[in-house]
């Protein structure tokens, strides 16, 4: 599953004449906090299912950090989008979950506090995300207010 939604994320589509891939969550990152709101859902999935995996607690930081720097790629218009195109955090997360499992490293089940450390840092950096992405639409809200009459 994490898989296809990192391809379908960000690789679906190359530029012609180039060698540049992109993907809907570059297309939806066009539209102001609605698209960054989708992107972060789909990111979170690749999260979720690292944490079923199992993967170690610095691995799903990481994941998240690579959520973050996507989520404030958003805020820069135009130019913040051909960055999220370059930066693919969707497709970075995958390979370090497919890393981890290649190596086989994760964490036993029984690791006392693993569930409930994964949980809250996958849950800490999606609901960061998403004060951000909040805070960028009623920022538009707010300038829009402000333009019309």
């Amino acid at each position: 599953m994490s898989r296809t939604l990192a391809r379908f994320s960000d690789d679906l589509l190359t530029i012609p004449g180039t060698n540049v891939r992109f993907g809907a969550d570059a297309v939806v990152g066009l539209i102001p906090g609605v698209g960054d709101l989708i992107g972060t859902g789909l990111s979170s999935a690749i999260m979720v299912d690292a944490v079923r995996q199992r993967v170690p607690i610095p691995v799903l930081a990481r994941m998240g950090l690579n959520l973050l720097v996507d989520t404030g790629l958003g805020f820069i218009p135009v130019v913040g989008d051909a960055a999220d195109v370059l930066h693919r955090a969707n497709r970075k997360n995958y390979r370090l979950l497919e890393r981890c499992v290649a190596e086989g490293r994760h964490v036993d089940v029984s690791a006392r506090g693993y569930l409930g450390l994964a949980i809250a840092t996958v849950a800490g950096f999606i609901l960061v995300s998403l004060v951000l992405v909040g805070l960028l639409i009623w920022g538009i809200i707010a300038g829009v207010g402000a333009i019309l009459p």
